[in-house]
């Protein structure tokens, strides 16, 4: 299934041993999990933590194993898309959307206490966004076209997949939408990106709060300072890290993006040591020790990733304004920086919060991503009641037409393969309409006949049931006397009776196979045997035969074959209603066939109307391609995000076989 990772993580089956344990131990009361972000990423992991905190009642209701779980509350859907490699189309499964939420949620919630901000009155600051758009540089429209020709390489299958993909292109555009030096150091260094908007944004909030000492804090994954192998302070080599410093998605690049910052804020009048670095603080008492001093505002702003500064830190005391450089995958990760200022303790009652986004880069759909991601969460953790479905979106990479339609900025691009899909599904659709409906037309065809059976059988039952009421009492057991007649003698005695009835039937077995015969009559009932070989063992049955057929199997317990033999007889009310139900139901059956063949392909104006635009769409497009193939200039295709790769790799070579002198050189020239 796309989307759900199959892989096993051992941190978490050795939380969820231990949560067993505890269970056995305590009733299943002695677990209690905290957290402000229960999903990250995908509905998916409501499981997991049902799991951890009330996996006997999902054991209970058949849940406990995740493929159960997520065939009751998920809905898979099938598409066409593009291969990882970007060389062909593949069908994937994936989970489309989750269902019945409400019920969802009052499983979750046995366990969970679920406390949003509309239902706290804590004492926040009131949160303005501003979102800084940023237009792209004329350099940064060029690495942009060369993204698109690298998409197009890989969605053609020129290139090899370990060479070159679509998320290696989507991790080299979220590096572009930030500052292109990300990619080579030695690009220009343009005054309008983004990095250098946010030093002037945090260089005039903290002019304008100089007197309060206001603090800032500012986010990025990308770019960060690179480790101290050289360290001697033994404390920090054997620090333990934290859950989330292991699962951050920092990323240390030839440009140290910190460094940057922190230099030109110094040329901007900030005092080096009011600006610090998370990183510096190896220790959790030298990042309680780093927290303390920003909250007293000795250190004004803060630089430092999600993984890193996220959960943990509390620092919010004078804390202004946040700026988020770059965008993180997750919303959680949105969540938990934006927690570091929306907190209680902040002593600003308006505090800011500032989304860079470069236009024309990644940088727009990866909001839109995270947005999404967000708004099914949000409909998950909630205080009211939740929606009935809702949809799952967990990807990392885009596909070929999204790099495209934003490389290009033509948005019908991505319309197109939005409508590929689109008309696929609805033919398949209608395809399975169409073997319904043929169904139906078999079923119309055969049930008159199976009616009129039905109701030959009842009127048959009916006639039997008015024999055995003209049977004499027994005043003792309320039933019909016991009277059988077994190869010409009757019994009364149900010993007897049941030696008889072996020895004629095992007789019979014996001596024949696969065939029926007469032995006698029970109650007025002709009795007839039935065997039928199975390997080596005989399946016997009798039947008693009236106006209709009553059968019974037998067992090797002749007793007990007699009373099997007046149950099958004696509960004939039963037999005749579900007789009825059979026929109300094969009339309903009928009824609903005949209103099936009856009805046309509900979407059959929408997959006309979705067809004929994907055809006007292609033909614009096919048209548009070759007008500007016609017109274009001659232009050379540019290697820049290679010619970066190579030098790295000629780097590294050289640092393989340089003497200690000749690697700082290397070193210093690189930067």
């Amino acid at each position: 299934m796309a989307g759900i990772s199959s892989s096993a993580s051992q941190k978490a089956l050795d939380l969820f041993m231990k949560c067993r344990y505890l269970d056995e131990k305590t009733g299943s009361r002695g677990v209690i999990m905290a957290t402000g972000t229960p999903l990250s990423n995908s509905v998916t992991e409501l499981h997991t933590m049902m799991r951890f905190l009330e996996y006997d009642f999902l054991k209970d209701h058949g849940l406990s194993n995740f493929d159960n779980w997520v065939t009751v509350f998920g809905e898979q859907k099938t598409e066409w898309e593009l291969a990882p490699a970007g060389n062909k189309f593949k069908e994937r499964t994936r989970i489309a959307n989750y269902t019945g939420l409400p019920e969802l949620m009052s499983m979750f919630k046995q366990v969970a206490d679920v406390r949003t901000a509309d239902t706290l009155d804590l004492a926040t600051p009131e949160m303005k966004y501003h979102i800084e758009n940023i237009e792209a540089t004329d350099f940064q429209k060029t690495l942009v076209q060369e993204l698109s020709d690298r998409a197009d390489d890989v969605q053609s299958g020129n290139i090899d997949p370990s060479v070159d993909n679509m998320l290696r292109i989507t991790s080299d555009g979220r590096k572009l939408g930030l500052d292109p030096r990300l990619i080579d150091p030695s690009f220009e260094d343009h005054p309008d990106t983004k990095l250098n908007q946010c030093v002037k944004n945090v260089t005039q909030i903290y002019h304008d709060t100089a007197e309060e000492k206001l603090t800032q804090i500012i986010f990025c994954d990308l770019g960060v300072p690179k480790k101290n192998s050289q360290s001697s302070d033994k404390e920090e080599i054997t620090d333990e890290k934290s859950a989330s410093e292991r699962e951050s998605l920092e990323e240390e690049c030839d440009f140290c993006v910190y460094d940057d910052i922190r230099d030109k804020l110094i040329q901007n009048g900030i005092k080096p040591e009011e600006i610090a670095y998370v990183h510096d603080a190896k220790t959790e008492q030298q990042k309680a020790d780093l927290f303390d001093r920003v909250n007293k505002g000795e250190v004004r702003v803060l630089l430092g990733s999600t993984g890193k500064m996220g959960t943990g830190t509390n620092c919010q005391k004078k804390l202004i304004a946040l700026h988020n450089l770059d965008i993180p995958w997750r919303p959680s990760d949105l969540q938990q920086r934006i927690g570091r200022i929306e907190r209680q303790g902040n002593q600003n009652s308006v505090a800011h919060v500032f989304n860079y986004v470069t236009k024309g880069s990644f940088d727009a759909y990866l909001y839109q991503t995270l947005e999404a991601k967000q708004r099914f969460i949000g409909q998950i953790m909630t205080s009211k009641t939740p929606a009935r479905t809702c949809e799952d979106v967990d990807q990392q990479a885009l596909n070929y037409s999204e790099i495209k339609a934003l490389c290009t900025g033509d948005e019908r691009i991505k319309e197109k393969m939005m409508l590929d899909n689109e008309v696929k599904e609805l033919n398949l659709l209608k395809a399975e309409h169409t073997n319904t409906v043929f169904d139906m037309q078999q079923t119309v065809a055969v049930t008159p006949a199976k009616i009129e059976n039905a109701e030959t059988r009842l009127e048959n039952l009916k006639a039997d049931r008015e024999t055995l009421r003209q049977l004499p009492i027994d005043e003792e057991t309320k039933l019909p006397i016991f009277k059988i007649t077994i190869a010409g003698t009757e019994y009364t005695d149900r010993k007897e009776a049941a030696q008889a009835l072996e020895d004629t039937v095992l007789d019979f077995v014996k001596k024949s196979s696969d065939s029926e015969k007469e032995i006698g009559e029970f109650q007025g009932f002709k009795l007839s045997v039935k065997a039928v070989m199975f390997g080596n063992e005989p399946d016997i049955s009798i039947t008693m035969k009236g106006n209709a057929e009553h059968k019974c199997a037998l067992t090797s317990s002749f007793s007990a074959n007699l009373k099997r033999m007046e149950s099958t007889l004696y509960k004939i009310d039963q037999t005749i209603n579900d007789t009825q139900n059979s026929i109300n139901k094969l009339k309903m059956d009928l009824e609903n066939a005949m209103r099936i063949v009856d009805t046309s392909f509900p979407q059959q104006a929408e997959l006309e109307e979705k067809t004929e635009r994907l055809t006007a769409l292609t033909e614009k497009l096919n048209q548009a391609a070759m007008e500007a193939k016609k017109n274009a200039p001659e232009k050379q295709r540019t290697c820049y995000f290679e010619r970066a790769k190579l030098k790295k790799e000629a780097f590294k070579d050289r640092q393989k076989t340089a003497k200690p002198k000749e690697r700082n050189q290397d070193k210093n020239e690189i930067e």
